[in-house]
């Protein structure tokens, strides 16, 4: 039986979802529905019982997930066994991150993990920072760079590698919200904001401006701190927003911090992983080198 099969397989076993699974391995929908009916021919059963509300194993589906992982273990095991390099993994691991931590962290976890396993191929897609822990969650990545949550789940992993600090940022061009920001006092309460859409970068906006007493006045929320800085530098308003997201802006020339009259607290900021998958060789060796 093909290996490969096997393990959309058992990707759809864990999802329950087609649309999430052809993501996964990389193949439309229309051929995992194929792929799933033949599977299901030489089986001799169906495995899953589908509608257009849901997807779920039958008592058959079930047995054969047992057969495919025990499968898929052994043919794991009669690889490295019949690699002449035992000590290197082969494979691909998907890493999801902001576009920032593309410049800022991920380098150095690269080099360190690509020192020690040079055979594995490194699968990266970027996107919203705040959308992260649910990618790992969904099994839309395997790993994922991410600010830790209030919230955060007991199924996942978090491996911190540091802290990133936040910062009041100010458009330094001229324009109203410059004028505005160059009063003394500054009238916090009367200041245009650009805030996230969601996240934990939303959540220490709404906790400043109550530890500040004001009614935000919000011009915009956005997704991702990356598309909030270009609005900032354009004179749309003031935010708070992780330092090194405007030292890795090509705009950040066009900003300037203000002192706070409220204490921000940083990101912790980690990997984060399935629990249940942190055996698995290709993760545990990334979570090694952190």
């Amino acid at each position: 039986m093909d290996i490969r099969v096997l393990k959309v397989y058992l990707d759809l076993c864990d999802t329950l979802h087609f649309g999430r699974t052809a993501a996964n391995t990389h193949i439309s929908p229309s051929a995992l529905s194929r792929m799933l009916q033949r599977l299901e021919q030489d089986v001799g059963t169906r495995l899953f019982e589908r509608d257009n509300r849901s997807v779920n194993l039958t008592h058959a589906g079930k047995a054969f997930r047992r057969f495919a992982e025990e499968a898929l273990g052994q043919w794991q095991t009669l690889r490295r066994e019949l690699d002449t390099e035992q000590h290197l993994l082969r494979g691909t691991l998907h890493l999801y991150c902001s576009v920032t931590a593309a410049y800022s962290h991920l380098p150095a976890l690269l080099d360190r993990f690509r020192r020690v396993q040079p055979l594995v191929d490194i699968s990266l897609t970027t996107g919203d920072a705040a959308d992260a822990m649910k990618k790992v969650q969904s099994q839309q990545t395997d790993i994922a760079i991410a600010a830790l949550q209030d919230d955060f789940t007991d199924k996942l992993h978090f491996a911190p590698i540091g802290k990133v600090t936040l910062a009041v940022i100010a458009p330094a061009v001229h324009c109203q919200v410059h004028a505005l920001v160059n009063q003394t006092p500054i009238p916090w309460d009367k200041l245009p904001y650009i805030v996230p859409d969601h996240g934990p970068g939303r959540l220490r906006m709404e906790r400043w401006f109550n530890a500040m007493n004001i009614r935000a006045n919000i011009y915009a929320q956005v997704r991702g701190h990356e598309a909030i800085v270009p609005m900032v530098a354009l004179g749309c308003g003031v935010s708070i927003t992780p330092n090194v997201v405007v030292n890795n802006s090509p705009m950040m020339d066009r900003i300037q911090v203000l002192q706070s009259p409220q204490p921000i607290s940083p990101f912790e900021l980690g990997c984060c992983c399935l629990h249940k998958r942190m055996e698995d060789p290709l993760i545990n060796a990334f979570l090694s080198v952190i």
